[in-house]
């Protein structure tokens, strides 16, 4: 196991890029699968989660090169049924939860697909319910074994139909699209996730040979094709990692140009941050972010305290909240911040609590924040990261914070962040990794 140590109150100044986005590219990397024509992906993230992703599509047969810095060439001329029905596959399988969207492009390409539990980050319930039902509206079948805590899903031939998706799921809607472009006739999907992530999965869809149209609209039309080509892709920079800089340089009062953010696609997180009182200017495709002694957040018009809450795009993305929430204890002000989508994903801030900050708990989903307008600083603790997001705030918590801090668990966190702690000490940051022995 890996940790951070963090010595805070440190200035951060200069400039950084965001990596290529995780979610993103957890999607067009299971689209491979899709074609046995070559698929060439840059701006690829070097991330765990997309490495791991990158190592299982290798086992199944596609034949995986790496061409440069973020560059990969993908062909899945055959797929090795007899691995992806192997216990490795299975425990591989449970503990990424991206790999669930390996199963619409199995279903539409072989017929057939084994997927265990989900796995990924401990926030809650993240069952495949909208998964299962689109799959199914489109003629599969699935069984669940119970004694191996997997689903095998069969389909003769998938045919397109309307459904209502149960919930706006960003990976469902990925899922379905995956399958139905290959399915015979029309599909018609209401309630579609409409992120800039499912936009970017449609247009690459598109661009080997899918019909897919309604592209950032929750209404999607996808007209089955027979088979789909080759194309190169190019992955977005990820909305993440930019509201995680802004969160830093805001965190440790500093100034910072976060370079090629793909602005238009960021939606309205620079204005989440902007009510927080943070003064963020967008130049060109950049993010300018001033050092201010102070940060004011926002009341409503009737001068009742701000409330920030996650919601299905082009609302606020959850991977975010913590983020704010963190921000926010240096604020001059209050604000009530409210995870509507996963019940566990706040119960990080005891951590905070611990450092001095002045945080209520309300219920798993609520949280108000009290500013210390940095007249009291946090300070320094051990912690233990327990999921990406969280451990991303644990760490932008440190930053601030007065003495040092320590944070385990950190593969948490190299799961979506790319060499965090080179980037940031580039920017001046005082962190180091520390490997640790494993224990037995």
């Amino acid at each position: 196991m890996s940790s951070f140590i963090i010595n805070g109150g440190n200035s951060l100044s200069g400039v950084i890029t965001p990596q290529g986005a995780k979610n993103e590219a957890l999607q067009v990397l299971c689209a491979t699968l899709l074609t046995g024509e070559e698929i060439v992906m840059d701006n690829v993230p070097d991330i765990m989660d997309v490495n791991n992703l990158i190592g299982l599509l290798r086992d199944m047969g596609v034949e995986v090169r790496k061409l440069g810095q973020g560059s990969w060439s993908f062909r899945a001329a055959e797929v090795n049924m007899d691995f992806c029905g192997s216990e490795d596959f299975a425990r591989r399988n449970s503990a990424l939860r991206g790999s669930i969207m390996l199963v619409g492009p199995m279903l539409a390409r072989c017929g057939k697909a084994i997927v265990a539990k989900p796995g990924g980050d401990k926030i809650g319930r993240r069952h495949i319910d909208t998964h299962l039902e689109g799959f199914e509206k489109l003629g599969a079948r699935f069984v669940y074994d119970t004694e191996k805590a997997k689903y095998v899903l069969t389909a003769g031939e998938l045919h397109g139909c309307e459904m209502l998706l149960s919930e706006a799921s960003v990976t469902g809607t990925a899922n379905v699209v995956m399958a139905a472009v290959l399915a015979k006739g029309r599909t018609v999907i209401y309630n579609a996730a409409c992120e800039p992530y499912v936009q970017q999965l449609c247009r690459m869809l598109n661009a080997m040979g899918a019909r897919i149209s309604g592209i950032a609209s929750n209404l999607l039309t996808i007209d089955g094709v027979e088979e789909l080509h080759g194309c190169r892709h190019t992955i977005l920079p990820d909305m993440i990692e930019v509201g995680s800089f802004i969160g830093m340089a805001a965190m440790t009062r500093s100034e910072l140009t976060i370079k090629n953010t793909s602005y238009n696609n960021l939606g309205i997180i620079p204005d989440s941050f902007r009510r927080l009182g943070i003064n963020l200017q967008q130049r060109g495709d950049d993010i300018y972010i001033p050092a201010q002694d102070e940060y004011r957040i926002e009341s409503f018009m009737d001068g009742s305290i701000m409330k920030i809450a996650d919601a299905p795009w082009p609302g606020l993305t959850p991977d975010l909240l913590s983020v704010l929430l963190v921000v926010a204890t240096q604020c001059h002000g209050s604000v009530l911040i409210h995870q509507k989508m996963f019940e566990s994903r706040l119960f990080f801030v005891d951590k905070l609590i611990d450092m001095g900050a002045q945080i209520i708990l309300c219920d798993p989903h609520r949280a108000v924040v009290i500013g210390h307008n940095h007249e009291r600083n946090l300070k320094g603790r051990v912690m233990t990261s327990p999921d990406i997001r969280a451990g991303i705030a644990l760490l932008i918590a440190a930053l601030g914070a007065e003495g040092q801090s320590v944070i385990h668990n950190i593969d948490q966190i190299d799961r979506g962040y790319e060499h965090i702690e080179k980037r940031l000490a580039a920017l001046g940051a005082d962190i180091r990794r520390k490997e640790e022995p494993m224990t037995h």
